[in-house]
């Protein structure tokens, strides 16, 4: 008779089995086997060839004539011409006084959007009239469609007008057309200014000032997109932008044919209400807020200005020292 502690514990009584053993289905052989080939770059879905693979396959499947990977890229006259087919796009003017001083200044226009219920004022019906002349297409459409094709973050006030791609004038065409009219220049040119807005805030100073234009570089610059539309209130319409494909010799061209260059920057050596060439051909060279007028923009400026402002206040927006320095032109050259 065995003695109570010899007794094994119900858990640790082992069953027995009957049959054949269950194998392990294959499981490891592929690791006795030994590893296979390393798969071509693009046939990897998380390299970055794989992922460029798929771009490719995406971009030909919706009908686009992109090049397979690995082919030849396309002569420079190819890049320049697909290039030119892209400019055939429309851009979208919102906005009440935007759409109305397009429609004025008689921009070619393919149709004009009006939400459904608009509130009408003195704008709107002058809106309708002037598409109606001219018999552009107008469209009523929904409040949720407005917003998708002027832009979730854009402002539209219940109109938008579609309108071809923006005509950049050239620099010197603009300075001689200017001369050609008896006027003494006044221009200003962006150096790196990337939002849209100031651009447009720039552009109404110009009109308001009694400037003469725009300029604006080809390269690490913003365009007159539809924000800038917007924020000129109408005035792009009336004030030519003119492009340049390098801002350094624009500059030097202008100072060959007698125009004083100013540039803004707050650690100028001229101070603005001490400025002396307000009445001779001026071009006002802007930088961006963060980084200011570039260095070789710098060493070219015949003179840098400097605003005074209260020592609390560290710089001033990009478009408000335009406007400023504007006014400030605008003043001096009033005085006789």
């Amino acid at each position: 008779m065995k003695s109570p502690g010899n007794k094994p514990r119900p858990g640790a009584v082992r069953k027995g089995r009957k049959g054949p053993q269950v194998g392990s289905g294959g499981q490891g052989r592929q690791a006795l086997e030994g590893k296979k080939p390393t798969p071509k770059a693009t046939d990897r879905p998380y390299h970055p060839a794989g992922k460029r693979k798929a771009a490719a396959e995406r971009f030909e499947a919706s009908g686009g004539r992109r090049k397979a990977p690995g082919q030849d890229a396309a002569a420079p006259e190819q890049r320049q011409q697909r290039r030119a087919k892209s400019s055939d796009e429309t851009e979208v003017v919102t906005g009440r006084n935007s759409v109305l001083e397009a429609l004025r200044a008689k921009i070619p226009a393919t149709t004009l959007y009006v939400a459904t219920r608009i509130e009408y004022d003195d704008r709107v019906k002058e809106i309708i009239k002037l598409a109606t002349s001219r018999g552009i297409p107008m469209l009523e459409v929904m409040r949720p469609e407005l917003d998708r094709l002027a832009g979730f973050d854009s402002v539209h006030q219940g109109l938008a007008l579609k309108v071809p791609p923006y005509e950049y004038a050239h620099p010197m065409e603009l300075l001689q057309k200017t001369i050609s009219q008896g006027k003494v220049p006044l221009l200003v040119a962006l150096d790196g200014i990337t939002d849209p807005r100031n651009l447009g805030a720039i552009i109404r100073s110009v009109a308001a000032f009694g400037g003469h234009g725009v300029i604006v570089p080809q390269r690490r610059s913003v365009g007159l997109t539809a924000s800038a539309w917007k924020t000129s209130a109408g005035a792009a319409a009336r004030t030519p932008v003119a492009m340049a494909s390098n801002l350094n010799q624009t500059i030097k061209a202008m100072k060959e044919q007698g125009v004083f260059v100013l540039g803004l920057d707050g650690g100028g050596d001229v101070s603005l209400p001490e400025l002396q060439l307000a009445k001779q051909p001026v071009l006002v060279v802007v930088g961006s807020e963060g980084k200011g007028l570039s260095r070789l923009v710098t060493e070219n400026c015949d003179a840098i200005v400097s605003i005074p402002i209260n020592a609390a206040t560290e710089s001033l927006n990009a478009g408000i020292a335009a406007s400023v320095t504007l006014y400030q032109i605008a003043t001096l050259r009033a005085k006789k």
